[in-house]
């Protein structure tokens, strides 16, 4: 099955979708000479639904900044950024490809799952929420026992890293989200693979429980 990853950025979704088996292509606006598998530069949005519908089914993650915390602070500061959300749901909705929407804690998803780091065993929290046109089972939230490293310097044993920004222990943060070769800009961007394998493969659930009504 082909899986589409848009806005794909280094490719933290994408490497999950291939794990689960899919057939990956990703679309950035800007080039992505490190992705790891198919790639088109593109602005997402003016995609033809055509092309879109060549695809069993679609990630899609729009720029967050609008919704964290810095991006608060940076909009007092006069600085603003696009909000995609609502025109990249319109887009998906319209192709009638089963999809999901993935960004941070406060973004206007509907009915989002959210998944943390605790859930699949890594060292560090990393909230995302995730809409989608099928159902997800929302895993256990383990409580949150260890502590964030304070931003810019090495975390000390035990504690969480939080992979934002211009965070210390850039080859820990590979190691934690299971992303090799990423640089410091493209794993505080990215989601763990962990994430997006775990998603697809409840689509692939969905699908099968689908088949077994019809027949």
């Amino acid at each position: 099955m082909k899986a589409l990853d848009l806005y794909c950025c280094g490719g933290g979704a994408s490497r999950g979708l291939y794990q689960a088996g899919f057939t990956v292509t990703g679309v950035d606006i800007e080039a992505q000479k490190k992705y790891p598998y198919d790639f088109i530069q593109s602005d997402v949005l003016e995609l033809s639904i055509e092309f879109l519908r060549q695809f069993d089914f679609i990630w899609a993650s729009p720029p967050c900044q609008e919704y964290t915390k810095a991006g608060t602070q940076w909009r007092r500061a006069g600085k603003e950024y696009p909000d995609l959300i609502a025109a990249t749901r319109e887009m998906l909705i319209e192709t009638g490809v089963p999809y999901v929407i993935e960004n941070v804690p406060d973004s206007p998803l509907i009915e989002p799952v959210l998944l943390c780091g605790t859930m699949f065993g890594l060292r560090t929290y990393r909230h995302r929420l995730f809409e989608s046109s099928f159902e997800i089972e929302q895993p256990v939230h383990p409580p949150h026992v260890a502590k964030n490293t304070k931003m810019g310097r090495p975390p000390k044993d035990g504690e969480f890293l939080q992979i934002v920004g211009h965070f210390s222990g850039v080859p820990l943060a590979r190691e934690i989200m299971g992303l090799p070769g990423l640089n410091q800009y493209e794993l505080a961007q990215a989601i763990p693979p962990a994430y997006s394998k775990y998603i697809a493969e409840q689509f692939l659930k969905s699908l099968q429980i689908e088949q077994l009504t019809l027949f």
